[in-house]
């Protein structure tokens, strides 16, 4: 399960925090947090990351994360090391278990892991935006990096805002903030792309959802993307997902249609 402290301005903590506290099986569940967005403790400099991560914590209603992931993408000045050096008082003293990385570039993660060698706490996990639709991003240098690594890579965007999902295929059926940001997809390469996972899932007998989930788990370095799920049933979608076989013809096609 994964959310951010910048969802909503922690809101988004508070609703899975009282879900959680319904549930007996806490363990069972991998909870992982994004910090350094919130408008209270913005970046990921020293005492805004304690506050970050403690303010978290209490939304949460839990004592531990299992991941935190770092939000490279707000440039507050901070030295890396100094960053690692405060979430590694974050692990020892049981508040995190592990730590990720978000977007962070290829060089970035170099730094972190030579860092690591320095017996800084190691990054372990990688969030980066990467779908059928979005791969510039991460297919280059930063999968390199990944892979040399071994970094778990959990990629967020999985079905770009839901459009991967094949339910929004024309302009007038997109409505609000999420029709904003699907409106870029609906253009020649975005038909393309849905043309060819109905194809696949017609073959394989599964929802597109599904198709563009098992797509992204046949890619190297990929261990688990993360996706939005709005009701019950896109969950069993999703769940499809993890369980399709997609053949070479058709993550070719799949490729070839979104290059």
């Amino acid at each position: 399960m994964h959310t951010a402290d910048s969802f909503a301005a922690g809101r988004s903590e508070h609703i899975v925090g009282r879900w959680l506290a319904t549930r007996a099986d806490r363990e069972d569940i991998v909870l992982s947090v994004r910090v350094g967005g919130h408008p209270d403790n913005p970046g990921i400099g020293s005492v805004n990351l304690v506050r970050a991560a403690e303010a978290s914590l209490t939304r949460l209603g839990v004592e531990c994360i299992d991941v935190l992931y770092l939000d490279g993408t707000v440039d507050d000045g901070s030295a890396l090391e100094d960053t690692l050096a405060t979430a590694e008082w974050l692990v020892e003293t049981g508040k995190v278990r592990a730590l990720g990385a978000f977007g962070f570039t290829a060089e970035r993660l170099v730094e972190a892991r030579i860092l690591a060698s320095a017996d800084y706490p190691r990054i372990e996990v990688l969030d980066e935006p990467y779908n059928l639709l979005r791969r510039t991003g991460f297919e280059g240098d930063l999968r390199l990096v990944a892979a040399a690594q071994g970094l778990a890579v959990t990629p967020s965007h999985a079905l770009e805002h839901g459009f991967l999902s094949g339910r929004h295929r024309t302009k007038q059926s997109l409505q609000g903030v999420r029709g904003m940001q699907l409106r870029g997809n609906i253009n020649r390469r975005g038909i393309k792309v849905l043309r060819a996972l109905d194809i696949a899932a017609s073959e394989l007998q599964v929802p597109v959802a599904a198709v563009a989930i098992g797509w992204l788990l046949a890619q190297r370095t990929i261990t688990a993307p993360v996706v939005n799920a709005f009701a019950t049933e896109q969950v069993d979608e999703l769940m499809q997902g993890a369980g399709v076989a997609l053949g070479r013809a058709q993550l070719a096609e799949l490729t070839r249609a979104a290059s």
